[in-house]
């Protein structure tokens, strides 16, 4: 598929149709309270649903409930593992790359400080983390799996952020697009999957082409899960590269929010790594995977420790090497990799489940199952000319 700005600006004016009408009828009938209240008791497929649950909402549920007709799901094993081989390393990128880079796109940081309160990082974070959890699991998609009823309330509180903007005239429809709209699911998607595997790329991670296509692919099936239109979103990394290109192009650049919620996340991790001698190495990951026009954008500040960052990839390299070659390191550090990953979600959810509620207003106070073998390591999509 070729991308144009014409085609990404006819993206900007579509939502998501179903979720959208689900949720517009909730608030139209004043039934929000009540199925948050009971969705709350809803968090495994295959559950019964609740008595009392909306009509809307339980027919809502019926339709998003199963993943698409079309997964392969030998691929989503292969994702699977893939995850489970490098889950330390993909949450680093997600905490250190995926989510500032949202924050460089300076509507989306707009919207994000409109939507959230003062605690938003650590909220948005312990949510992407323990759905990507979700996601990764071997029962994801099947009876008793956590992830398909949290992709179902989380597409809804999407629909509910675009019911609010537009009701309240808080967001520039006519310059802005729809809020959340198609090109910016369609590039958080790329956020959450091509950006990570190019952070992963950049810090030495080992991982084969088999690995980061089946990743990606994963990430495809997600997008389908939260309402994305598919005949839009690039097929292949490939094309994903295409698209993310012209993304950015067309609306990277620095804001005031961005630097706030970048500031605030740094705030955060800062919080989680022990003491306070490391905490410039926070800055200095950031500014690593993101690069340096970006990190400038986002007022991340420079630290000592940003040239000692660089070196990162040769200690990895070494890592690596150890669990490619012996099994007992390649468990040793998966299950290092396990507990630290652990240990992060932990830190952020504070031991809680997180709940995907629609929000019933806006917050006032802004601002197969083997391994696959590396030996066909993975190399990032060229950079592409935007037409």
């Amino acid at each position: 598929m070729t991308y144009t700005d014409a085609s990404m600006d006819a993206l900007r004016t579509v939502g998501d149709e179903l979720a959208d009408a689900t949720v517009a009828t909730l608030f139209e009938r004043g039934e929000v309270g009540k199925f948050n209240a009971l969705m709350r008791y809803v968090s495994t497929a295959g559950q019964d649903l609740p008595e009392g649950l909306p009509d809307v909402a339980r027919e809502y549920l019926h339709a998003t409930g199963a993943p698409p007709s079309w997964v392969d799901w030998e691929e989503m094993e292969r994702a699977r593992l893939f995850f489970l081989d490098n889950n330390v390393h993909i949450s680093t990128a997600l905490s250190f790359a995926a989510m500032p880079a949202c924050y460089v796109v300076p509507h989306v940081a707009r919207l994000l400080s409109a939507t959230h309160s003062l605690e938003y990082p650590s909220k948005r974070m312990a949510e992407t983390g323990q759905f990507t959890v979700y996601l990764m699991r071997p029962d994801a998609f099947e009876a008793g799996g956590r992830f398909i009823p949290a992709a179902q309330k989380v597409r809804l509180l999407h629909a509910a952020v675009r019911h609010h903007l537009r009701r309240e005239s808080l967001w520039d429809v006519e310059n802005l697009g729809t809020p959340i709209c198609q090109e910016d699911m369609i590039g958080g998607q790329m956020f959450f999957s091509l950006l990570v595997l190019d952070s992963l790329h950049r810090l030495g991670v080992h991982m084969s082409a088999e690995g980061a296509e089946a990743y990606y692919y994963a990430w495809r099936v997600v997008g389908v899960m939260l309402g994305v239109d598919q005949g839009s979103v690039p097929e292949d990394l490939q094309a994903a590269r295409r698209f993310l290109d012209l993304y950015l192009v067309r609306h990277m650049g620095p804001s005031e929010e961005g630097a706030h919620l970048t500031r605030q996340l740094i705030d955060l991790y800062e919080e989680v790594v022990p003491g306070t001698f490391f905490d410039p190495i926070v800055s200095a990951l950031i500014r690593h995977l993101i690069g340096g026009t970006c990190a400038d954008w986002l007022q991340v500040p420079r630290t000592p420790w940003d040239t000692l960052v660089r070196a990162a990839p040769a200690l990895l390299e070494v890592l690596e090497t150890i669990e490619d070659r012996s099994p007992l390191g390649a468990w040793a550090l998966d299950r290092l990799g396990h507990l630290t990953t652990v240990f992060e979600l932990s830190s952020l959810t504070r031991g809680r489940v997180m709940h995907y509620a629609i929000p019933e207003q806006l917050k006032k106070d802004y601002g197969v199952p083997t391994t696959v073998p590396r030996t066909r390591r993975w190399v990032p999509p060229a950079p592409t000319v935007a037409p």
